[in-house]
């Protein structure tokens, strides 16, 4: 297996960041892995905000609910959802865009944008930094956008904290394969099975880490998926010019 597969398949989320700056070279080659990726219709409604401000950090680290990597590790790199700049494209060409007013284009950007973060940190993996993804500024969108000086139509979706590991942590088993690439056709009764066999797996990963506030699979979404855990996202879209009827 090459080095590139094997990293990925070793993915694992880092909490823990040594003090010390990503060199700018470093930092620009991960930005340029991402800038290249691909965009539905060559579009590129996604736009990076690269924080490396302490206050500023410290500020997201508590816009996202409490998350002090966000403040530890030397860079944040906010991804945006921009329909602004296409505006400003579709403008030029003498015509009026309306894909910001449709779910359409909210699912577009969201996956672009999932592109983007993807990219980015296999990028900065393969540069030797660690990496944590973080959607919980989406817990106050409103307060991102003031910090980040947002436009209208644009909306930051989530973000990727970069830095150099202090502490390696253990890569989280996930569930079985099958459930995840299904042959030919979705395999739902299959799914019942493979779940709870994966509750059992993952608490005993928690156990084997020490971790007793650990929880089975099932039990920790349903603390999640229960409630719209970010109910902010929908009113703060629509203030910013998104429209989800079309």
């Amino acid at each position: 297996m090459n080095h590139a597969l094997e990293q990925m398949q070793q993915h694992r989320s880092i909490r823990s960041y040594q003090d010390k700056p990503v060199p700018a070279e470093v930092l620009d080659a991960v930005l340029r892995a991402a800038w290249h990726g691909p965009t539905s219709i060559n579009g590129q409604q996604v736009s990076l905000v690269v924080v490396q401000d302490a206050a500023r950090r410290a500020r997201i680290a508590e816009i996202a609910g409490g998350q002090p990597w966000i403040a530890q590790a030397p860079v944040f790199v906010a991804v945006v959802a921009d329909f602004y700049k296409t505006r400003l494209g579709v403008a030029a060409a003498g015509s009026e865009q309306v894909i910001h007013d449709s779910v359409e284009g909210f699912a577009v950007a969201a996956v672009d944008a999932g592109i983007t973060m993807g990219n980015l940190m296999t990028a900065a993996r393969a540069a030797g930094l660690g990496v944590v993804p973080i959607g919980g500024i989406r817990r106050d969108p409103a307060a991102m956008i003031a910090l980040l000086g947002l436009p209208e139509l644009t909306f930051p979706l989530a973000g990727v904290v970069l830095g150099y590991s202090a502490d390696d942590s253990a890569v989280k088993p996930r569930l079985p394969l099958a459930t995840f690439a299904h042959s030919e056709r979705y395999d739902a009764a299959a799914l019942p099975g493979h779940i709870a066999a994966y509750d059992q797996t993952l608490q005993q990963h928690w156990q084997n880490l020490g971790r007793a506030d650990g929880e089975p699979w099932s039990q920790s979404i349903a603390r999640y998926y229960q409630q719209v855990y970010f109910p902010q996202v929908a009113p703060v879209a629509r203030a910013q010019g998104f429209g989800f009827d079309r």
